[in-house]
């Protein structure tokens, strides 16, 4: 009997979970190698960093696209569908395609699994990864734009030789599981810079920086950094977006209309065209095509629009460093008089860090938990920490997501015209919200004309 796409998934996410790490890549690559390698079928542009992976990723897709080639882009997790991690010609394959995919590589799963290397069966991390690499060589495509799972140096995604290594800011996350430094989560992600690669690092903290700049050495790859051989100049704040100007290849270059909102997702632009233009040799990107490919990006659940009368918006933001990013974005491009915060986490993230610099800009917050997953908090625990970080008269504690949303918009509706509603503390949450407010494609999200509001230099900003 066959079976549905939904039991497929259902099957796959029964494996190991990808917040419980098996550190070996021995099972990704006995999978890959009984696939034929499809790895090595093109070139790989890895993406690693606490924030902005995901936004940078997609941003270098469509850059490279608007160039004119073919384009694989693995990401994770997912908003709403597993195929959204799969990515070709810039849309998810289709469920069918994926549900196919899968049939396909199961009986070598099996073998894999049968082996119990280091005494683990496969995890569904690594299959979703070797499933990737099977869609991109099978496709095929030019390029594989890779987002890092989870550190960088024994992820499933890093058994290939990267021509480019990015690597996005470095903050704390994952302590339990990459170190209680910036330093030391700065050496794992370093472990995708290789002999021959070309590195593309984002402005680090100096702990951060160090540790790069030193793995750069020791395998004499090739360095472009943040702030010296590119950046950001300017940007000026629009409606839908900004319009930025930066330092490429060829020397400056303006005008350039991202429609995407905060300092931190144009910073992820200027990463985007070095790291492009690296994959090219160094070789400039032409202006036109930076700028097709930098308008006719979409990122979903970054500070994205997905209601209007109140304003509803969405972001993905999970800890202190992308928290403080989302709101200094969120008050520069809406400035909500008052602002209702519908949050959910996880219970193993700094949970206090990221409710205070939410609080900063919220006069309420609704506290929540997400259906899907065992590892969030439940609504009453994240309420009383809430409360005890801003009072109990600013919170409010809702069972489910819907029940939150419902209450968030009450607020916002009876405060008036200048409210708006931020969801906000988990990529689980942001997804189980867009699934409820969301019913099209990422791609038919709302676009809006694009006016300039002046111009001014811009520092280094945080990262989301």
């Amino acid at each position: 009997m066959s079976r549905t796409h939904a039991e497929i998934v259902n099957q796959l996410q029964a494996r190991w979970p990808e917040h419980r790490v098996a550190p070996s890549q021995a099972r990704v690559q006995a999978l890959c190698d009984l696939l034929g390698s499809p790895e090595r079928s093109c070139p790989v542009i890895l993406v690693a960093g606490t924030n902005g992976k995901g936004s940078t990723a997609t941003m270098i897709d469509s850059l490279l696209r608007a160039l004119g080639l073919r384009v694989g882009r693995y990401s994770s997790p997912h908003l709403v569908d597993i195929t959204e991690r799969i990515s070709i010609d810039g849309e998810p394959i289709t469920t069918e395609r994926f549900d196919e995919l899968v049939e396909t590589i199961e009986p070598l799963v099996a073998l894999v699994d049968d082996q119990l290397i280091d005494g683990v069966a496969m995890t569904f991390f690594e299959v979703m990864t070797a499933l990737a690499y099977a869609a991109f060589a099978d496709a095929p495509v030019d390029v594989a734009v890779v987002e890092v799972g989870l550190g960088g140096r024994w992820d499933a995604t890093n058994i290939v030789e990267a021509q480019v290594a990015v690597v996005c800011p470095i903050d704390l996350d994952h302590t339990h599981l990459l170190g209680s430094t910036v330093a030391e989560i700065a050496a794992e992600k370093a472990g995708i810079i290789k002999a021959g690669s070309k590195a593309v690092l984002a402005a680090q903290q100096p702990d951060a920086a160090r540790v790069l700049l030193a793995q750069c050495a020791e395998v004499g790859a090739e360095v472009l950094r943040e702030g010296l051989e590119f950046g950001l100049i300017s940007r000026a704040p629009a409606v839908g977006g900004q319009v930025l100007r930066l330092e490429t290849a060829e020397g400056p270059l303006g005008d350039l209309v991202l429609p995407l909102f905060g300092a931190h997702m144009a910073q992820n632009a200027a990463l985007a065209v070095a790291a492009a233009e690296a994959f090219l040799g160094g070789k400039p990107l032409p202006a036109d095509v930076i700028a097709e490919g930098l308008e006719q990006v979409r990122a979903p659940a970054r500070l994205e629009v997905v209601r209007r009368s109140p304003t509803v918006v969405l972001d993905t933001c999970h800890n202190p460093h992308g928290a403080r990013a989302t709101i200094d974005g969120l008050v520069e491009a809406f400035d909500f008089h008052p602002l209702v915060c519908v949050v959910a986490m996880m219970a193993d993230k700094d949970v206090d860090g990221v409710l205070s610099i939410l609080a900063e800009a919220a006069s309420t917050l609704v506290c929540t938990s997400i259906a899907s997953t065992d590892r969030a908090l439940p609504a009453e625990a994240l309420g009383e920490r809430a409360a005890g970080i801003v009072g109990v008269d600013r919170v409010r504690i809702a069972p489910t997501m819907a029940e939150a949303i419902d209450e968030a918009v009450r607020l916002a509706d009876e405060a008036g015209p200048g409210a708006g509603v931020l969801i906000a503390g988990s990529v689980y949450a942001a997804g189980e919200a867009r699934a409820l407010l969301v019913h099209e494609s990422p791609a038919a999200s709302d676009r809006f004309d694009l006016v300039d509001l002046g111009e001014w230099a811009v520092g280094e900003a945080d990262e989301s």
